[in-house]
């Protein structure tokens, strides 16, 4: 049985509840979930040897999906991997297990998502069986669905773990996904346990699930600061483009948010970077000055708004969706966190000073989002 746990404990897997969503901050290289399938180049040669890593994969017309599809694409490879304990699932062949995935794609479609919440879930038969695939965003895990691939194990009877036979296909499926580059080979496990029962009526999501990844002022070597604080919590949340280049991958991100900061500080001699919070088109929030800091963005509103800024220029075009579902994501985290009042204001940056920031093309976009005032 400690064997087991220790499993669990690696794949930061749990059948009966979920960890703090604060841990997901914490992110780091899942060496645990590494060590136990071996290392990279070891899991790709065998590979070599097998099909593709993946002994038997069951494809959506062999278990019987309906025709309901997800639309929103995955830009591969991704960086993070989301593994889930769907209980309540008993199957132990693929006939069963066929069954208990149809019933799982009829709840998570009752609920109003468009397809089986996972890319791919492991079955305790030991088959892999195909959910919305590859190259399709899942709707397993707010803030990730579009940076991960959300596997799933499912078919376990109450109190176990997966079989043997389930982790080694989910060993198998995480080799073929780095292996074929839908995955990086250097990927990212958060610290998250996630469980969900579909059998039992669905509650709504936890408020403070809606925090998304962040990524901290010491992950992008921000300069050593000191700013005046902010009066919290905040009453505006001001909407900003940040004009200029943008990014799309998270190296890129990285580096234009140094050269936005040194730009503030450097050029125009604040104390530090402007915003409180910057969006890239990878869909991560990377945090200026952060929530309790006051940014030099709105002459007027800094000690008492949420400078939240779009890295790149809006005018014609807007932010990709990654990116817009990011930035209401960290609205409502900072709501619930306590720092914005749950009936703040939302505005774009022209609103409040003589500028054409956000550009057209998003400001068009937050003009429908709850609590905007023009």
């Amino acid at each position: 049985m400690l064997w087991w746990l220790l499993v669990f404990s690696t794949l930061g897997l749990g059948a009966w509840g979920d960890s703090s969503w604060d841990k997901i901050q914490d992110k780091h290289l899942s060496k645990g979930l590494q060590d136990l399938l071996g290392n990279i180049s070891q899991l790709i040669e065998k590979d070599k040897r097998g099909l593709s890593g993946v002994s038997t994969m069951v494809s959506r017309k062999q278990w019987g999906a309906d025709a309901i599809g997800c639309s929103a694409q995955l830009a591969l490879p991704v960086d993070f991997l989301v593994t889930h304990h769907v209980p309540g699932l008993d199957c132990q062949n693929q006939t069963s297990c066929s069954q208990r995935l149809r019933e799982l794609q009829g709840h998570h479609v009752r609920n109003g998502w468009c397809d089986v919440a996972y890319n791919f879930l492991v079955g305790d038969d030991g088959r892999v069986y195909e959910g919305v695939g590859w190259n399709v965003q899942g709707v397993h895990t707010q803030g990730y669905n579009n940076i991960s691939l959300g596997l799933a194990f499912f078919g376990t009877s109450k109190g176990h773990s997966p079989s043997p036979a389930a982790l080694s296909a989910m060993e198998g499926l995480i080799s073929s996904a780095v292996c074929k580059g839908h995955l990086s080979p250097v990927y990212i496990q958060p610290l998250l346990v996630k469980g969900e029962s579909c059998l039992s009526p669905q509650q709504n999501a936890s408020l403070k699930e809606a925090c998304p990844l962040i990524v901290q002022r010491s992950a992008w070597d921000a300069r050593e600061a000191h700013c005046p604080k902010m009066n919290q919590p905040a009453q505006y949340v001001i909407i900003i483009h940040t004009a200029g280049r943008t990014c799309n991958k998270s190296d890129e991100c990285r580096v234009l948010v140094q050269d936005i900061q040194s730009s503030f500080m450097d050029r125009w001699e604040s104390c530090d970077i402007g915003y409180n919070f910057l969006v890239g088109q990878d869909g991560i929030i990377y945090e200026g000055v952060g929530w309790s800091v006051q940014g030099s963005h709105t002459s007027g509103y800094n000690d008492i708004a949420l400078g939240l800024a779009f890295m790149g220029t809006f005018s014609g075009s807007p932010p990709n969706a990654a990116a817009l579902e990011a930035a209401q994501n960290l609205i409502r985290c900072s709501v619930v966190k306590g720092h914005l009042v749950p009936d703040y204001l939302l505005v774009g940056h022209s609103d409040v000073t003589n500028v054409l920031s956000p550009g057209r093309a998003l400001y068009n976009i937050i003009k429908t989002w709850p609590h905007f005032r023009h």
